[in-house]
């Protein structure tokens, strides 16, 4: 991927490999991809930001050659550190694809092994797939049909932000699946693409079926039926309870 990949002889390890993933492209993107590293601050219980440039790769992978080389890496211990990810149009999805999500992640965290050039560290970093979710000013394409809203408390009716705005299923000829997801920006407000087929009364029918999905965390979820394309101009409100 890089000439920084651990090798037998290398003094230069990269505790974290990231790939920023264009969700709606289906590709992987690095233009325009900004990553800020942190650090935890054990003593005072925050995190603190870095100055620490990640490098980019030929295969547009963000790694951090060096970081965690110190003296008597045997006397240290790991630090917790978290990567946070920018690029215009986009919003990150930080869970991994087989962690449940939370809107309250803020970015991917990791453990920063202690390692000297006769001391390699502790554990060898895997790459880690970062998806890019387009949000509501993503520029989507000429005739690309989307949907708009708000994600809300359905208690209180306040926005609720970073909620993940999703819909899936097959289409009905080849039954190929399909799945589209956002997130919801500070205001609580969503644009979802629709792609692709919705359900069908019949094969001639013209109405299009789809559920959106909200989800704020485990436990807190919403949903609503969108038909297509009557509701194509509506502005969908999707409200979160405790389930």
């Amino acid at each position: 991927m890089s000439r920084f990949r651990p090798l037998e002889r290398s003094t230069l390890h990269s505790p974290a490999w990231f790939i920023p993933f264009d969700d709606y492209a289906r590709r992987v993107r690095a233009a325009g991809v900004t990553v800020q590293l942190d650090r935890f601050d054990d003593d005072d219980g925050v995190w603190l930001p870095l100055d620490d440039v990640a490098v980019r790769t030929p295969g547009g992978a963000f790694a951090y050659p060096g970081l965690g080389r110190c003296g008597e890496p045997w006397a240290a211990p790991p630090r917790r550190h978290r990567a946070r990810f920018a690029a215009a149009g986009y919003q990150p999805l930080y869970p991994a694809d087989d962690q449940p999500f939370s809107s309250g992640l803020v970015g991917v965290e990791f453990l920063v092994h202690p390692y000297d050039d006769a001391h390699p560290p502790a554990v060898a970093a895997e790459p880690r797939l970062v998806r890019l979710l387009p949000a509501v000013s993503f520029p989507y394409p000429p005739g690309a049909r989307t949907v708009h809203g708000a994600v809300v408390d359905a208690a209180t009716a306040q926005p609720i932000a970073g909620a993940l705005v999703e819909a899936q299923g097959h289409t009905s000829r080849d039954l190929t699946p399909w799945h589209e997801r956002t997130l919801s920006d500070a205001t609580g407000a969503f644009r979802l693409a629709l792609r692709w087929e919705g359900e069908k009364a019949g094969e001639h029918a013209v109405e299009e079926t789809f559920r959106l999905r909200a989800t704020e965390r485990p436990g807190r979820t919403g949903s609503l039926v969108v038909r297509l394309p009557q509701d194509i101009e509506r502005r969908h409100v999707i409200e979160i309870r405790e389930s």
